[in-house]
């Protein structure tokens, strides 16, 4: 296996990057943490190794991964059942809408419509590969604010 990738974003460019890297990835409910009283969301999940497929492998791989945001004000969904931690969700990917600088929303895209929108004081997310084992589920993932998303 290559060396772990960790990749961090602090504008809509870099979170641009950390998007094409999630890309495909498999997320369950349970592990979306919020946790509100450190402005930080975490979500866990199993990314595509998109360098391995890039390198001209045949067989894809899966590889553990945590992706952060920090200073997030508030944290919204649409379309995601959070009271069903066991699921599957499939993360299309981020983008990010500037408001007044240097803060925005950072909304993660999922299949079937699902959304999470991040208020955010300013951008700060990072993207760390954890290794290629499977990835199991949490109980830590109350706490979500539902609503229509209205980016």
């Amino acid at each position: 296996m290559t060396a772990q990738r960790k990749l961090i974003a602090l504008d809509a460019d870099d979170l641009a990057v950390i998007s094409a890297h999630v890309q495909d990835a498999k997320v369950q409910t349970g592990d979306i943490i919020w946790r509100q009283s450190e402005k930080r969301l975490v979500v866990g999940m199993n990314r595509l190794d998109w360098e391995q497929t890039l390198d001209g492998e045949t067989a894809p791989r899966r590889l553990i991964a945590a992706l952060r945001f920090d200073r997030v004000l508030s944290c919204k969904s649409r379309n995601i059942n959070l009271d069903a931690p066991e699921t599957a969700l499939e993360l299309l990917g981020i983008e990010f809408h500037p408001t007044e600088p240097p803060g925005g929303s950072a909304v993660l895209m999922f299949s079937h419509g699902g959304a999470l929108r991040l208020d955010v004081e300013c951008l700060e997310c990072e993207l760390a590969d954890l290794g290629p084992e499977d990835l199991g589920t949490s109980d830590l993932g109350g706490g979500i604010e539902r609503s229509d998303l209205e980016v």
